[in-house]
């Protein structure tokens, strides 16, 4: 990243980007997207770092920090849409143009970085499962590990591997709604633009 700032002055820059469209199988597809983090802060482990996260994982976040900062008045999310289709493009950048406020706004609140679950998010390819069991301790790994070591999904501690598959579905093929599980994904994610257009196909 070439953030607009000089070398001693501090920033986290941070953006969601390139969402991708999941097709866990027939019926059940979700959205996730990647966050894009630059910083020179020293409060993050990582100076640069993208993980995906889908909409579902940034509630959860939400209310993670919510019930660990009770003085704070955290910034919304973008409202859950019953009627909220992949197949509509603009829905779709709305709710990710909403994700990046509301990371934004965290990011920029020192009194919420102290939450390790936070950085997990951020810099690891953790399950929000296995992010609440590394906050507390409960992994092999350390949450300083968890981040400097996450690469495609697997935490490598020297010669141990533990692989992450944290692959979700949706019950329903429009909502992208509903929490994490740990359940293989069939088949690659793809571009947004691209699964669009081949789901249009679809219905020709």
């Amino acid at each position: 990243c070439h953030p607009k700032h000089s070398d001693c002055t501090e920033f986290v820059s941070i953006s969601v980007r390139d969402p991708r469209l999941h097709k866990d199988d027939f019926w059940r597809t979700h959205v996730d997207y990647e966050i894009h983090l630059c910083t020179n802060s020293m409060c993050f482990r990582k100076k640069t770092s993208s993980v995906r996260r889908r909409y579902s994982e940034f509630v959860w976040l939400r209310h993670c920090l919510e019930q660990n900062a009770l003085i704070i008045v955290l910034p919304r999310l973008p409202p859950r849409n019953p009627f909220f289709s992949m197949r509509k493009t603009e829905q779709v950048f709305q709710r990710m143009k909403g994700l990046q406020d509301f990371l934004e706004n965290v990011v920029h609140t020192p009194l919420l970085l102290s939450d390790s679950r936070l950085h997990l998010f951020l810099q690891s390819d953790l399950s929000i499962t296995k992010i609440e069991r590394c906050a507390l301790g409960k992994t092999r790994y350390t949450v300083a590990e968890a981040i400097q070591r996450s690469v495609g999904g697997c935490i490598r501690l020297e010669d141990k591997v533990s692989c992450d598959s944290d692959c979700e579905s949706s019950s329903s093929s429009s909502s992208g709604l509903g929490l994490s599980v740990d359940t293989p994904v069939q088949g690659s994610p793809l571009p947004f633009s691209e699964s669009l257009a081949r789901d249009q196909q679809l219905f020709i």
